[in-house]
């Protein structure tokens, strides 16, 4: 799995799980990992997103609330077929945290070569 510093106030998103090319067949995952996010903001990211339906099904949507030296954490659950989808509601999600003043720093999608997106 992929990691990436970041700093507070800012996201990184990651495949989440996606170490073996054999588990692309199964579900995937995009992580938002949310340092410095506090607790009422992300609640109020949780829910423009939950009322969004860009995040309908088939994608789903786990979230990990801030706790107390652990950040917050959305990841965005698709199939590999439903993966345009998870693109376009990854954009989405992308301009939700933006409007919550949480920075995407780069974003590493499943399946994807290369460093992934910079300065997105």
């Amino acid at each position: 799995m992929e990691t990436a510093a970041i700093r507070p106030g800012q996201a990184c998103l990651y495949p989440g799980g996606m170490t073996d090319p054999a588990a692309l067949s199964g579900p995937q995952g995009i992580a938002f990992s949310l340092a410095g996010v506090d607790e009422l903001t992300f609640v109020r990211i949780l829910r423009d997103v939950v009322e969004d339906a860009a995040f309908a099904r088939p994608l789903r949507l786990e979230a990990q609330e801030p706790r107390a030296g652990v950040p917050g954490r959305l990841t965005l659950v698709f199939w590999p077929q439903e993966r345009t989808r998870a693109v376009a509601a990854m954009q989405r999600l992308k301009t939700v945290l933006l409007r919550h003043g949480v920075q995407v720093d780069s974003i590493h999608i499943p399946g994807e070569a290369g460093p992934g997106l910079k300065g997105a």
